[in-house]
């Protein structure tokens, strides 16, 4: 989308408001990323209101609100790794972005394997999705693509995401973690279908960390030097074998090794010297695409079909090294989806705006305000520069007693060279659902694909705990979900979880005359608030 000329002009409007000194440092956020306006937030329109997506205002206001100490919380199971990641496809052309420039460039990067909704000394053989976060310590700071191993999440919206983590935590009250729990909760939200088809299948239960295929879950930009962008989606693809657990296998596994992702990482690069890698598959559409397909591309809860969005090799991820220190490297790796550099911006995915928010500031509140200068977070290609102060185990010493932006005593400016894209808007603030939501079809095709054995594992993980849930309802609502994606796959569900297949039928039908209904009302709404602005 070319955006040339708004940037030309918005830049010449904020270059005019200040004096910039000919050799003036760069100004930087906290992962070192140059910053590109200090003086405007990102706001939508000229009236609009102000983005979430602002990283760089969110973390300037959230550093500032405590620069008092405020305490700390922990983190759940993770393994980290060191590594680099090597560039076979010179991008230059379609983003700024340092890893990408130029062919057979490397980056040094930080991984950590981790587990999703366990606690910090679970077992590693619970069912669970795994985290699959890669630090890039580039030359314009430090950039993370914080995603798991599945390639889709269970819900779109971000602001459902407390109330499922609760569903998926322990009760309050017993401290139990229990079916009727989550399939409550799953029972409302039928975007779930695919997530949890992938969870309770195989997948779910992964034999090692280092066997395992990775994603950056959301669509993000590429933006090159003129502004213009696209939307893309990073996927890992691992050159080990897959491997997965059956679930009677994670649970003899557990009964000799609460850890064995632990264990294969620290044995097999740790003391045996071994490598792994992955091979990185861009997949890219253009802004004017969005609407060409039955889903939204923008939904977390769908993939983007190879079949219709081709995905080319662009690089490689080489792990090599394990960390020296648990707790000061693994243990305090602070990743953050906000931390972006020049040449990648998040899109408008809904997950993914409240991520960018959400993230840091867990991070901010678990280590402090000064978790990007703890050396496995701060950056190493590149120099902080702000004058955000103080805090929580702030370790460095300054003499500058200019502390504030902008200054005539000072030479730290914005470049305008790194201002965010523009994008054009239409329509109202509003809070509808997607239009398109299609929550079935792509966790029938996922079951498809799975082996006869694969298939039947599912089903019986599933349908087992499913079984438990006390309430008939939601043992239907759930086995609906799953006939909706695949007629055998939803009877074999609900013959186990003892949901009576009639009702199951009919709560099938009743679900998709429901998606189909909100999907014309959304749609609706959306064309006539963008038709209001035309």
């Amino acid at each position: 989308m070319k955006s040339t000329l708004t940037k030309f002009v918005l830049g010449g409007v904020a270059a005019s408001m200040l004096t910039l000194g000919v050799s003036a440092d760069t100004l930087t956020r906290q992962n070192g990323a140059p910053v590109g306006d200090n003086q405007n937030s990102q706001t939508a329109g000229p009236w609009g209101p102000v983005l979430l997506q602002d990283s760089h205002l969110i973390e300037k206001l959230a550093a500032f609100d405590r620069e008092r100490i405020p305490e700390r919380v922990v983190h759940a199971r993770g393994t980290g790794v060191y590594g680099y990641y090597e560039n076979l496809v010179d991008l230059s052309d379609e983003t700024l972005a340092a890893p990408f420039q130029s062919a057979g460039k490397k980056t040094d990067v930080f991984v950590r394997f981790s587990s999703v909704v366990h606690g910090h000394l679970s077992p590693e053989t619970l069912r669970d999705p795994r985290g699959f976060a890669v630090k890039f310590y580039t030359e314009q700071g430090n950039w993370d693509l914080v995603g798991n191993n599945f390639p889709v999440f269970f819900i779109r919206d971000a602001i459902k995401f407390p109330d499922m983590v609760h569903a998926f935590k322990p009760s309050p009250v017993t401290n139990k973690q229990e079916p009727k729990r989550i399939f409550d909760f799953f029972s409302h939200v039928p975007e779930s279908t695919h997530t949890l088809t992938m969870l309770f299948s195989d997948y779910g239960t992964p034999a090692s960390y280092l066997n395992m295929d990775g994603s950056g879950v959301h669509a993000f930009k590429f933006v090159d030097e003129e502004g213009n962008y696209k939307y893309v989606k990073f996927t890992w693809k691992s050159n080990q074998p897959i491997k997965n657990f059956t679930n009677e296998e994670a649970m003899k596994v557990q009964g000799m090794d609460m850890q064995p992702h632990t264990t294969d990482i620290y044995t097999r690069i740790g003391e045996k010297g071994e490598t792994a890698s992955w091979d990185l598959y861009l997949q890219e559409l253009e802004p004017e695409q969005l609407d060409d397909f039955e889903f939204n591309p923008l939904d977390t809860t769908k993939i983007w079909p190879e079949s219709l969005v081709p995905a080319k090799k662009i690089g490689r991820l080489v792990l090599n090294r394990v960390p020296d220190n648990f707790f000061e490297e693994t243990e305090q790796a602070a990743f953050a989806p906000s931390n972006l550099i020049p040449g990648i911006e998040p899109s408008e995915d809904r997950m993914l705006q409240g991520r960018l928010f959400s993230y840091a500031d867990t991070q901010r509140y678990r280590l402090g305000v000064n978790a990007y200068r703890i050396p496995v977070n701060s950056p190493k290609n590149a120099v902080i520069n702000n004058h955000e102060q103080h805090g929580q185990l702030r370790t460095t010493s300054t003499a500058r007693d200019v502390n504030y932006q902008p200054s005539r005593r000072l030479d730290l400016n914005e470049d305008p060279a790194f201002r965010y894209s523009s994008k054009p808007l239409a329509g109202m603030t509003q809070q509808i659902p997607f239009y398109k939501e299609q929550n079935f079809k792509q966790a029938g095709e996922f079951f498809r694909k799975l082996t006869k054995e694969g298939q039947q594992n599912l089903i019986n993980n599933l349908g087992g705990a499913l079984a438990s849930v006390p309430e008939e309802e939601i043992r239907v609502i759930i086995s609906a979900y799953m006939y909706n994606a695949d007629k055998d796959y939803g009877a074999g569900v609900a013959k186990l979880a003892k949901a009576p297949m009639s009702k199951v039928r009919q709560t099938a039908k009743d679900l998709m005359e429901q998606q189909a209904a909100r999907a014309a009302k959304a749609k609706q709404v959306a064309e006539s608030l963008t038709a209001l602005m035309q």
